[in-house]
């Protein structure tokens, strides 16, 4: 699980850098890379939009499992 963890907050990281781009110099990063929405630039945004649901859905889990949590 640790493994998955790390992959969606890569994800997030992604994620969050394109939209600081996109905020500070209005660069979008996925559009210049893959395309301006093609299927594959789309397929990155529904995978950041998945690794944010996850990380929400599973924080307590994730602080229980990288024992970053007070035991309950």
């Amino acid at each position: 699980m640790k493994s998955m963890d790390v992959l969606f907050a890569v994800l997030l990281v992604v994620g969050g850098l394109n939209w600081g781009l996109v905020g500070l110099f209005d660069f979008n990063l996925v559009a210049t890379l893959f395309g301006d929405a093609t299927a594959v630039s789309r397929l990155v945004y529904v995978l950041v939009g998945l690794g944010a649901l996850y990380q929400a859905s599973t924080w307590k889990f994730i602080q229980r499992r990288w024992r970053t949590a007070p035991a309950a």
